[in-house]
C-alpha cells in the first residue's frame, strides 16, 4: 500500500512480533481483539465499526452515484441489442471508481486480470486504474489515534506526522517516531471499510449476475467467494502483522530482501505500525542501466516465488507501490548508477494485507502444470488442473486453459535470457491471451474458475506487468528452476506447519501435515 514504510534488515524480524519463533518466550495474540502495551488486548468493547447498515447504506449511494450511471447505460445497451461505445463506457466507469476510497476499486483491479469476468474495453481500463481519492484530513487522524490508542495517543510517540505519507484505497500511511529513536510507519484505517466491504460485494453480485446474463463464459461464484474472503482479510490489521511476521521469517536470511518490523504495543486491528523502510519508488529506476534493473527483478522474482514454493503462500497484491529500492551505503566509483539514484541493493517488500495462503498439493500443482507444459505431458496438465481445482474439463476446455497457462507460465519455460513478454508493453500485457480465451470458451464454455486460481492469476500478471516496467531481460528459466530447487511436497508441509505456527497464522483449510 506504501510507497515507502521501514528501515530493519531480516535478521532481526522473524522474531519481532512473535519471539517464540525463535525459542525465546512469547505468546500468540487473538486475532480478533485489539492489543495493547505488552500485546495484551486493549479492548473487548463492542466494535463502533463494525458492519453497519447506516454505512452499508451510505455506501451504496455513494458508489451507485458514480458507477450506477455507467452501469445503466451499458446494461441497457447489451440487452437493447443497441452498439455502445464500450471504450468510452470503460473510461467513464475507470473515472468513477477513481475518486472512491474503499474496496470497490480493489476488486476492479484485480477482476480486469481474469479472462473473461469483466468485458475486453473494461479490462483494459480498469487494470491501469489508480486512487485519485484525496487522503483523510487530521480530524480522521485524531479520531482513529484516539479510538485504538486512547486520548494520550500522542505521548507515545516521539513525534508523529499529521500529513500522511502514502494514501490508498483502504487506508493512509504516516511517518512517525519511536521514543527509542526508531522511524515508524503508522498506517490508518478509513472509517466504516468493514461496512465498505459488505456493501461492494453486494453491489459486485449483481454485477457479476448482469455480466452472466450477456456472457455466460465464466462462472463467476467462486470468484465472488474468494474476493469477499480476501477483502475481509485486508481489514483485519492483527492478521496483516502475523503475515508481516511470517514474511520477516521466510526471508530472516536474505539480504536482497526486506520486511518491516511490527511494534504490536502501538497496533491495533484497525491501526499497524511498523518499522519505516527507506527506499526510492520502484519505478524511478526505470532509466538505470540493465545490470540494476535486472537486481531489481531478480529480488522480486525470488520475493514472490520463494515463499510460495517453500511455504505454500503468496503476496497478492504485486503492485507497484507495494515495493521499494534500497540500494547499497555507497556507490562505487564508475558502477553507472544513474544520476542520483546509487546502486540497488534489493527490495522493501511492503503491506501484507492481501496474502494468500495455499496447502502444500496446490503447490505441487502450480509445479505440475509447469512440468507438464515443459515435458508435453498432457496428462500431467490435466491431473494439475484438477489439483487447482477445475472439475468436468473437456479436451476443448483444456485446451483453452493451455492458452491462459503457456501465456503464465511462458517465461519460465524458455530458456534463454529474455524480457517477461518480448515487444509487449505493460498496458498490453495479457490481452492478446485473453482474447483468445475469451473467444473459445464463448465456443466452449462456460468454465467454473476455482478460487485458488484468483489470486495466483492475479499476482502473476500484475508481477509480469512491474518486469515489463522494469524492461528487465532476464532468464526467467533459470531463476524458476533455482527458486523450486530441492521441492519435496512433505517438506512444504513440515516448513509452513512451523513457520505458520510460529506467526500465529492460520494454516490452509485443508493445509498441513498432520500434527
Amino acid at each position: 500500500m506504501s510507497r515507502a514504510i521501514a528501515l530493519h534488515s531480516g535478521r532481526r524480524q522473524g522474531s519481532a512480533l512473535f519471539p517464540q519463533a525463535h525459542g525465546d518466550t512469547g505468546r500468540s495474540l487473538p486475532a480478533t481483539r485489539y492489543w495493547g502495551e505488552e500485546g495484551a488486548p486493549l479492548s473487548d468493547d463492542k466494535d463502533q465499526e463494525a458492519n453497519r447498515l447506516s454505512a452499508r447504506a451510505a455506501r451504496y449511494v455513494k458508489v451507485g452515484t458514480n458507477v450506477g450511471a455507467v452501469a445503466a447505460r451499458v446494461a441497457g445497451q447489451r440487452l437493447l441489442g443497441l452498439d455502445g461505445d464500450d471504450a468510452r463506457n470503460a473510461a467513464a466507469l475507470a473515472a468513477a471508481l477513481g475518486g472512491l476510497k474503499g474496496p470497490i476499486m480493489k476488486v476492479a483491479q484485480l477482476l480486469a486480470t481474469i479472462p473473461e469476468a469483466l468485458p475486453t474495453e473494461y479490462a483494459q481500463e480498469l487494470i491501469q486504474l489508480q486512487s485519485q481519492a484525496p487522503p483523510m484530513g487530521p480530524a480522521f487522524v485524531r479520531r482513529r489515534m484516539v479510538a485504538e490508542l486512547g486520548p494520550d495517543w500522542a505521548a507515545r510517540f516521539r513525534s508523529f506526522e499529521p500529513q500522511p505519507a502514502a494514501s490508498a484505497s483502504l487506508g493512509q500511511v504516516h511517518r512517525a517516531m519511536a521514543h527509542d529513536g526508531e522511524p515508524l510507519a503508522v498506517k490508518l484505517q478509513y472509517p466504516d471499510m468493514q461496512s465498505a466491504v459488505e456493501a461492494d460485494v453486494n453491489q459486485l453480485r449483481v454485477v457479476f449476475a448482469l455480466h452472466a446474463r450477456m456472457n455466460p463464459a465464466v462462472e463467476t461464484g467462486e470468484i465472488l467467494k474468494e474476493i469477499t474472503a480476501r477483502l475481509r482479510e485486508e481489514l483485519d490489521y492483527v492478521l496483516e502483522a502475523r503475515h508481516t511476521a511470517l514474511y520477516g521469517h521466510i526471508f530472516a536470511d536474505r539480504t536482497n530482501i526486506r520486511v518491516p518490523r511490527v511494534r504490536p504495543e502501538l497496533s491495533t486491528r484497525r491501526l499497524l505500525t511498523m518499522s519505516w523502510l527507506e527506499g526510492r519508488p520502484l519505478m524511478d529506476y526505470k532509466p538505470a542501466p540493465l545490470e540494476h534493473r535486472n537486481t531489481i527483478a531478480r529480488a522480486m522474482f525470488r520475493a514472490w516465488w520463494y515463499p510460495f514454493s517453500h511455504f505454500g503462500v503468496i503476496h497478492g497484491d504485486p503492485h507497484l507501490g507495494n515495493y521499494t529500492i534500497f540500494t547499497e551505503p555507497a556507490a562505487r566509483p564508475g558502477d553507472g548508477a544513474a544520476e542520483g539514484l546509487g546502486v540497488p541493493a534489493g527490495i522493501n517488500l511492503l503491506d501484507y494485507g492481501c496474502i494468500r495462503t495455499f496447502p502444500p498439493r496446490f503447490v505441487q500443482g502450480v509445479i505440475d502444470l509447469y512440468t507438464g507444459l515443459l515435458h508435453d505431458k498432457r496428462d500431467l496438465v490435466v491431473h494439475a488442473y484438477e489439483t487447482w481445482g477445475f472439475r468436468g474439463l473437456s479436451a476443448e476446455l483444456i485446451d483453452t486453459l493451455n492458452i491462459w497457462a503457456r501465456f503464465i507460465y511462458g517465461p519460465l519455460l524458455d530458456d534463454r535470457v529474455r524480457e517477461i513478454a518480448d515487444g509487449t508493453t505493460p498496458g498490453q500485457y495479457g490481452r492478446r491471451e485473453a482474447f483468445a480465451v475469451h473467444k473459445a470458451l464463448k465456443e466452449k464454455g462456460p468454465v467454473k474458475v476455482p478460487r485458488e486460481f484468483v489470486f495466483m492469476d492475479r499476482a502473476a500478471i500484475g508481477l509480469g506487468g512491474v518486469f515489463l516496467h522494469l524492461g528487465a531481460r532476464l532468464n526467467w528459466h533459470a531463476i524458476f528452476n533455482q527458486t523450486i530447487e530441492g521441492f519435496v511436497l512433505d517438506e512444504v508441509g513440515e516448513r509452513q506447519r512451523a513457520a505458520f505456527t510460529a506467526a500465529g497464522v492460520p494454516l490452509p483449510a485443508d493445509g498441513g501435515p498432520p500434527a
